[in-house]
């Protein structure tokens, strides 16, 4: 079951009956944004320069979708994705300096590259293979699961593969290649997701990588190219963030909340907690957060609501039927 304490679930109750819909126990995480009745668990964002936030959901019983929202949570658009032979399962989602949508299918290996104007019938601009997708058996050296990504100061994307253990990097011109392959980018942990979330530190140094199975932050020194624990404890690090102060956001999705790191690697800020579910079976406060975007002093956090274990009534996330996304502002307080 969920690293979940009952404790944990039992405050998160008292704590929903003192709370308004919306708010969190301290009343920073509201619900930005509902997904429109289709498939469900929302998991990899983005937000646009004009700050719209991108939001693909994440099933494989139905064909999934990128919903599009503005600025006040408004659905501007939704773009189907593709279905066949194998309908694409996006993870990680990113855009390069011109503004183009970068998709990773977890599914088949791929990354899919839209290009503005996005609408109901854009379709996949390019298609870069870069593994075969978790449908070859392990043994296969090809063996991945696409996950996060990001891109570089020269247009170059990052893209993890949480199953082999290794970092991808594609070109602008389009060329693969193994970036990394070492042992902290594996796990046999849970959840079984080794490297995870993708980030630059402001300076382009150094890159930063989430290991959610063994819950780490570790840090690429980028001129070495040595790779150490950054910052463990982070119960299931999942997608990760640097804000205008340097410090690194990483959802937290079996804690149920998003902390702040210091250069240090210590935790200088928490934010959200599980306040229960609904009337309407959406969240109260943050339910297996998985991955975030920072926008115009928010932070943008999809709750994934994934259920990972078989046996049905073990975890709260079976009784989620309203997706959501979650808003976190981080202009009061600490600034954004």
């Amino acid at each position: 079951m969920r690293k979940r304490s009952l404790i944990t679930l039992l405050i998160g109750g008292l704590l929903l009956l003192a709370a308004a819909p919306g708010q969190a126990n301290h009343e920073r995480v509201v619900r930005f944004a509902t997904l429109p009745p289709g498939p469900g668990n929302p998991e990899g964002i983005a937000a646009d320069a004009n700050g719209n936030i991108y939001v693909a959901t994440f099933s494989f019983a139905a064909p999934n979708v990128i919903h599009i929202f503005d600025p006040d949570g408004d659905l501007l658009v939704t773009i189907p994705l593709p279905v066949g032979p194998l309908f694409v399962v996006p993870l990680g989602l990113a855009f390069d300096a011109a503004g183009n949508l970068y998709v990773a299918d977890f599914l088949n290996g791929d990354i899919l590259k839209y290009t503005p104007p996005f609408t109901s019938t854009s379709a996949p601009a390019a298609t870069f293979n870069v593994c075969d997708g978790v449908v070859v058996p392990p043994a296969d050296p090809d063996f991945c699961g696409l996950n996060a990504m990001t891109f570089d100061a020269s247009g170059n994307l990052y893209v993890s593969d949480s199953f082999g253990g290794r970092i991808f990097k594609v070109t602008p011109g389009g060329v693969m290649s193994t970036f990394l392959a070492d042992p902290l980018l594996a796990t046999a942990g849970f959840p079984p997701f080794g490297a995870n979330g993708l980030a630059f530190n402001p300076s382009g140094k150094d890159l930063y990588i989430a290991n959610t199975g063994d819950d780490t932050i570790l840090k690429l020194n980028l001129k070495t190219m040595t790779l150490s624990v950054f910052a463990s404890g982070i119960d299931g690090a999942d997608g990760i963030a640097f804000d205008s102060q340097g410090r690194l956001w990483v959802a937290a999705n079996q804690a149920d909340q998003v902390v702040a790191l210091n250069p240090t690697g210590q935790v200088v800020d928490s934010r959200g907690s599980f306040d229960g579910i609904g009337p309407d079976g959406a969240v109260h406060g943050l339910l297996f957060p998985a991955s975030i975007a920072l926008s115009q002093g928010s932070i943008y956090v999809t709750n994934a609501a994934l259920a990972l274990t078989p046996a049905v009534g073990d975890e709260p996330e079976e009784g989620v039927t309203t997706f959501t996304v979650a808003r976190i502002s981080l202009r009061h307080g600490n600034g954004p």
